[in-house]
Parts: C-alpha cells; sequence; structure tokens
C-alpha cells in the first residue's frame, strides 16, 4: 500500500493533469453514482488534495447545486493513472472512477472504497474522522506529535504497531516506521511512556523529517549525503533508498551492526539492535 508521501505525490500529478480544469466527461463503474456523471461533468475541478492516504477531488458548484467531493482510498490495490485524454492505458485492472479534461484524463483502477461527499460533510466520513495529525499535508510541528505521546490513548502501545495507525498520525507506512524508529534511536517494542522527554522529541522530530524527506526525494529516506554518495559509488535507487528498511543482514550505516528483520502487527520491521537499544 502507497505510504503518505506516495499519495501526495500522486495527488500533486493528479492536480497537474485535470487540476483548474473544466471536467469534459467524469466516470463512475458504481452504480449508484452512474446519475452523477452528467451532473459533474462541465464543472471545474477546484482542487485535489491527500489526506493520509485518502485522496480528494473536489468539483465546483453549479446553479443551485452546491459543490461536490469525490473521496477515495487506494487500500491494497487501487491504482492512479494518468494519460492524455484520448489514451487508453494498457492495463488488466477495473476502472472505478476517471475525470477527463480537454488535454488530460485521471483514471482510477481497483479501488473499492470510492464515496461522494458534500465538501462540508468530509468529517462524516469514517476514515476522515479517525485520521490523526498529518504532518506533510498540514502544519504540524514535532510538539504537538509529542502531546499525542503523551496522551493516554497511545502512550501504552508498543511503537512498532502504533505508528501504522492511522488514527494516532497520518501517513506512516510499513517503511517509514522502521526509518523513523531508527532515526530517532528507540527500539520498536518500546511504549511512548517509556520513553523520556528527550526521546519523544527526537521521535517526533524524526516523524516530520522523514514523512516530508520521503516526499521530497521520491521515497528516499537515507540522508540526502548518504543517498548521494551511494549513488556515485553505483548503488541502484533500492540500495541507496533507506537506512535499515529491506536491509536485514547489512550492516548498519551508523555503527556496523546487522540489521535485524522481524514481524510487528503482521508486517515486517527493520532495526538495528545497537542503534535502537530498549529503555532501561
Amino acid at each position: 500500500m502507497p505510504e503518505g508521501p506516495e499519495i501526495r505525490r500522486m495527488v500533486d500529478d493528479i492536480a497537474d493533469a485535470v487540476g483548474n480544469r473544466d471536467a469534459r466527461q467524469v466516470f463512475f463503474a458504481f452504480d449508484r453514482f452512474k446519475g452523477f456523471e452528467s451532473a459533474l461533468a462541465g464543472r471545474r475541478v477546484t482542487g485535489v488534495e491527500a489526506r493520509g492516504k485518502a485522496v480528494l477531488v473536489f468539483f465546483a458548484a453549479r446553479g443551485d447545486d452546491g459543490p461536490w467531493c469525490v473521496y477515495s482510498h487506494n487500500q491494497l490495490y487501487g491504482k492512479w493513472r494518468i494519460t492524455r485524454a484520448e489514451t487508453e492505458p494498457n492495463t488488466r485492472r477495473q476502472l472505478r472512477f476517471a475525470v477527463f479534461t480537454r488535454d488530460k484524463a485521471a483514471r482510477l483502477y481497483s479501488a473499492s472504497d470510492i464515496r461522494l461527499v458534500r465538501p462540508d460533510a468530509l468529517d462524516d466520513v469514517p476514515y476522515l474522522a479517525n485520521l490523526g495529525p498529518d504532518p506533510l499535508n498540514e502544519d504540524i510541528r514535532a510538539t504537538a506529535l509529542v502531546e499525542r505521546l503523551n496522551d493516554t490513548r497511545f502512550a501504552g502501545r508498543a511503537l512498532g504497531g502504533l505508528l501504522l495507525d492511522q488514527g494516532f498520525i497520518a501517513g506512516i507506512g510499513n517503511y517509514l516506521r522502521s526509518e523513523i524508529l531508527f532515526e530517532a534511536g528507540i527500539a520498536p517494542k518500546t511504549r511512548p511512556k517509556n520513553l523520556d522527554d528527550d526521546a519523544k522529541q527526537r521521535l517526533a522530530e524524526a516523524v516530520v523529517r522523514l514523512i516530508r524527506r520521503a516526499y521530497e526525494t521520491k521515497g528516499i529516506t537515507n540522508p540526502p549525503e548518504r543517498a548521494k554518495r551511494l549513488k556515485d559509488e553505483g548503488a541502484s535507487f533500492g540500495q541507496r533508498r533507506h537506512m535499515v528498511f529491506g536491509r536485514a543482514g547489512r550492516a548498519c550505516y551508523e555503527c556496523g551492526r546487522e540489521i535485524i528483520k522481524t514481524t510487528i502487527a503482521s508486517r515486517r520491521l527493520y532495526y538495528c539492535p545497537d542503534c535502537q537499544p530498549m529503555p532501561d
């Protein structure tokens, strides 16, 4: 499943293709929305936004009918494709939703969670209603995330699982949780209530820094200097991408110890036992 940075980059591409343009045609695969195809056609796409791992496509009001928003969540299999309007992608996936402008088309394949919502009712969508702070798409500071760590709803949960909870912090997925914990020097089974104030601040700052770094670098979480050095040495994108994620059995960049792979919350997690010791 794409993580917050990948969703945000995808939203940037959708916005570049159809944002601030009139929708010449709108397509829905689901019968319950078929009546809205003609109602939305001809309206301006006023914006495209990411919230956590959801994508929101906004349509302007027309006449007495107010604005609309198409909410979608890719889940495991959803995928957006951007093409010229007349170009049909070569795929076996099922088309679920599409917006066509005069020049470009944005098509969503395979996603099942699609809703048509009035913009002022978005908070009623269950995923959005339960979403935690979104450091990539909101002005969220580390101090606000420290407050989350101190919240009794989260303080007793092991961080290896907690960081995947979109109700805790939005946009973190499997590779980001490993990288964030390594950056902060915190073991994955540690609970926030067992961290001192300095460790909580490090963790909060690592969340903000790595989510934004992954967005800006197309998924690279290694420090820019190291990533550049590895590239100059001939490393592939995958080889230079992460600090610990996907590097089981290889030497830690910081201490040389072997990176360990484990499973937490039914998903693989990577860490360095020396750089991420359990607290006393």
